[in-house]
């Protein structure tokens, strides 16, 4: 896990925050604590944290609103839902809408940090994953049209005069073509090419 990827806390209760924060400190986590999903979201990057702990029911925004908010970013944390016992089908809820888990309070202390830590575990697999599909995503924007055609028809396996033939360019043209996009993908041959989008699960 990062170092230096944070926790959040958002939790209109001063005393449920505080434990938390200190909580986690003594465990070697640095947590941020937000009485209110605003209060987050005005100052929230998704670079900054690797889990949420989220308080379903808050005045004004609540948790699952605050979820929502969250997604819209192009990444999302693990997050995971503080709940009451009347809040249980609300998390259960979310659970179905891509959240990590969810603890009834009041929470057992080492249970909640074993699956903070998990979630850190995990945001930096989940995260890793998403950078490398982000900068291969970049790549194939840097790629024009006809480059984009042509690398179709080479991951097809398709040789240099097939494509030629295909569409009514030259060779040469071809060729030129293939360079550009080797170049620009980062690779040096249409295998690599292939594996590359293969493994990331980037559609070319």
């Amino acid at each position: 896990m990062n170092p230096d990827r944070r926790i959040a806390i958002v939790d209109d209760d001063d005393a449920i925050r505080d434990a938390l924060v200190w909580l986690f400190s003594t465990r070697n986590h640095r947590a941020d604590s937000y009485a209110s999903a605003e209060a987050l979201l005005a100052d929230y990057t998704p670079e900054r944290y690797g889990c949420l702990l989220l308080d379903v029911r808050m005045p004004g925004m609540g948790g699952l609103e605050l979820f929502d908010r969250i997604k819209e970013h192009p990444y999302c944390p693990p997050v995971v839902f503080l709940t009451g016992h009347g809040d249980v089908p609300m998390a259960v809820g979310a659970l179905k809408q891509g959240a990590t888990d969810f603890v009834e309070k009041p929470f057992n202390d080492n249970d909640i940090v074993d699956l903070v830590e998990r979630c850190l575990v995990n945001d930096a697999t989940k995260r890793g994953i998403w950078q490398v599909k982000m900068q291969i995503t970049k790549r194939l924007g840097t790629l024009t049209p006809r480059e984009r055609e042509v690398m179709k028809l080479i991951l097809t396996g398709r040789l240099n005069k097939q494509i030629a033939d295909d569409l009514s360019i030259s060779m040469k043209t071809v060729e030129v073509h293939r360079a550009r996009i080797l170049e620009k993908m980062q690779v040096k041959t249409a295998m690599e090419l292939a594996a590359l989008l293969r493994g990331s699960g980037v559609e070319p």
